[in-house]
C-alpha cells in the first residue's frame, strides 16, 4: 500500500469516533426522572420508548435518554433534577408526583412532561388542564378519587366488612387528598377506616404487624410510587393475613396481589413518550393539554384468591377486564 493511501485511510478511521461523537452531541437529550427503580419497571420504560418512536425518535439513534432513579428515596430527586438543568437536557420526563415537583422546582424553562396521580391543577403543577401554561404538561392518572371506587369493590369482596385498613405514604404529595376521598366514602357507607402510615420498608413491616394485630376486614393500598417499588414486599405481607386487598395498578397483581383498579401505567408512559416527541419537534408545552385516562382496568388474580381462600362474587368476576389465572 502506498504511504499516501495509508495516511488517508488512517485519517478516515481516526475521524469515525469524532463523527459519532458529533452526531451524539447533536441529538436532543431527555432527562428521565423517576422515584422508582430501573429493574422494577422495564415495561414502563419500553412503553416510553414506544411512544417516542411514534414521533420518530429512537433511543441512541435520534434521541439520548439520561436516566435517574431515586430507588424510593425521594430526597435524591431534587439533586437529579438540578443535574439535568446544569447539563442542560432538552426535556425532563418526570414519573410520579415527587419527581414532577422536583423538576418543577429545578427549572421554569426546560419542558417537563409528567405522569402523576394527583390533580396537577390543585397541586400547582399547571394552571389548567386544557391550557397548562408554564413549562409542564403530561398525564394525570387521577388515582386519588379512584380510592372511592376501590372501596366499593372491597365491599363487594367483603360485604360484611365493618373496618377497612388503608396503607398510605405520609410523605407523598397526594396522600392528603387520597385519604380525604376514601374517608368520605367510608363514612357514607358506615365503615371504619384505619389509616396506617409507611414510607420505608421497615415501616411497611410495622404497619402489617399492626394489621395482623387489629384484624381489619380488608385492605386498601395507596397509589404512591413508593408502594409500586415495594409491591412484592406488600403482597407477600398481605398473603398470610388472608383478607381481601385492592391495589391501584395492575403491576401489584403480577407480584401476587388479588385485585386492582386504576389507569394503565403502561398506557400513561406511552403517552408521555408521544408528548415528549411532539415537544422535541417544536410543539409548545403550554399548548398541550394535560391528559386524563378515559378507561380504567379492573384486574383479578384468581390464583391469589384461591391461595388465600377468598371467594370472588360472580358479578365482580364478570366485570373484570383481565383475569390472571
Amino acid at each position: 500500500m502506498r504511504r499516501r493511501e495509508f495516511v488517508a485511510l488512517l485519517g478516515g478511521a481516526a475521524a469515525w469516533p469524532l463523527a459519532a461523537s458529533a452526531q451524539q452531541q447533536s441529538m436532543p437529550v431527555i432527562g428521565y426522572l423517576s422515584a422508582l427503580s430501573e429493574s422494577q419497571i422495564p415495561n414502563l420504560l419500553e412503553a416510553l420508548r414506544r411512544g417516542l418512536s411514534e414521533g420518530g425518535f429512537v433511543e441512541g439513534m435520534s434521541v439520548i435518554i439520561d436516566y435517574r432513579f431515586a430507588e424510593g428515596e425521594y430526597g435524591r430527586l431534587q439533586t437529579f433534577a438540578t443535574e439535568f438543568v446544569r447539563r442542560p437536557v432538552s426535556l425532563i420526563v418526570a414519573v410520579g408526583p415527587p419527581a414532577a415537583f422536583a423538576a418543577k422546582v429545578a427549572t421554569t424553562s426546560i419542558p417537563i412532561v409528567f405522569s402523576v396521580g394527583l390533580d396537577p391543577v390543585a397541586a400547582g403543577l399547571v394552571t389548567s388542564f386544557n391550557h397548562p401554561g408554564g413549562n409542564a404538561t403530561g398525564v394525570s392518572l387521577i388515582t386519588g378519587p379512584l380510592g372511592q371506587k376501590r372501596l366499593e369493590l372491597l365491599r363487594e369482596l367483603a360485604p360484611k366488612a365493618s373496618t377497612i385498613a388503608m396503607l398510605i405514604n405520609p410523605v407523598s404529595p397526594d396522600a392528603v387528598p387520597e385519604i380525604r376521598d376514601v374517608e368520605q366514602a367510608a363514612q357514607a357507607n358506615g365503615l371504619g377506616l384505619k389509616i396506617l402510615n409507611a414510607s420505608t420498608p421497615a415501616e411497611i413491616e410495622r404497619a402489617f404487624a399492626e394489621i395482623a394485630e387489629s384484624k381489619p376486614d380488608a385492605l386498601l393500598v395507596g397509589s404512591d410510587p413508593f408502594y409500586v417499588l415495594h409491591r412484592k414486599q406488600i403482597t407477600s405481607l398481605v398473603a398470610p393475613l388472608r383478607i381481601p386487598a385492592i391495589y391501584p395498578f395492575r403491576e401489584f397483581l403480577a407480584a401476587g396481589g388479588l385485585l386492582s383498579y386504576g389507569a394503565s401505567l403502561v398506557g400513561a408512559q406511552r403517552q408521555v413518550g408521544i408528548y415528549a416527541g411532539r415537544i422535541l419537534r417544536g410543539a409548545k408545552v403550554a399548548d398541550l393539554p394535560v391528559l386524563q385516562p378515559t378507561t380504567f382496568e379492573l384486574v383479578l388474580n384468581l390464583k391469589t384468591a384461591s391461595a388465600q381462600g377468598i371467594e370472588v362474587p360472580p358479578m365482580l368476576h364478570a366485570r373484570t377486564d383481565e383475569v390472571i389465572e
